[in-house]
């Protein structure tokens, strides 16, 4: 499997302009812990996680050292540091140097990116946009969706039905928060958050355009 066979494709972003109490309710409305950063040509320039925002001199939480590693740590450091817990605008405070992957990279790469950067979530880009995300938790709903035996590669036809069921999930305002969808020999599994028991009935519907799958769990 390659990232594009799990990555959630309706990514959260923000502009670089935006505020970071901005950011903040995002994550936690969303239930995620970073969001890239796009400029005006929807091209990948940062990311902003929760890490980037902990230290803040509103919240009491910026760093502090003792009065001789202070005297020790250079000018550079303590100036960008008194930036990234002062200033209100993400371009201030994101990482602007990001890890990223494409479509077609393995999930065993993915994977190696993630363990060796100590990082939770790999934005995936196509000609400098981007089109995805793949984290932690989209590698183990991968796993979570294969069959106890024969676990072979997905197939052409799993990628149409996952194709199929993302665009009309997507094209409705109730779709879950976080959406995404695994498919392995036609089984459909679906994840993403929901408010409402109705929500959790709503995707019964796409399957009625895709006779090759079939409902396997919902989240």
């Amino acid at each position: 499997m390659k990232a594009a066979d799990v990555m959630v494709s309706a990514v959260i972003s923000v502009r670089p302009n935006t505020r970071v109490e901005e950011v903040a309710r995002i994550l936690l409305a969303n239930r995620i812990s970073a969001v890239p950063v796009i400029d005006e040509q929807d091209e990948l320039v940062g990311i902003v996680s929760e890490s980037d925002l902990m230290r803040r001199a509103e919240a009491g939480t910026e760093r502090s050292r003792a009065w001789w590693l202070e005297y020790l740590t250079g000018k550079q450091v303590l100036a960008a540091d008194y930036v990234k817990s002062h200033s209100h605008k993400v371009t201030d405070v994101m990482t602007r140097s990001v890890i990223t992957a494409t479509l077609e990279t393995p999930l065993d790469e993915i994977a190696m990116l993630l363990e060796r950067n100590r990082i939770k979530r790999v934005p995936i880009v196509q000609n400098g946009k981007v089109v995805g995300i793949v984290s932690r938790a989209n590698l183990l709903q991968a796993l979570a969706g294969m069959p106890a035996k024969n676990a072979a590669a997905a197939s052409a036809g799993d990628s149409q039905i996952r194709d199929e069921v993302l665009s009309r999930l997507n094209a409705q305002l109730w779709r879950p928060s976080m959406l995404n969808v695994t498919v392995r020999d036609g089984a459909v599994d679906l994840w993403g958050f929901v408010t409402s028991d109705d929500e959790k009935k709503q995707p019964e519907s796409p399957w009625k355009a895709c006779p090759a799958s079939r409902r396997s769990t919902i989240i």
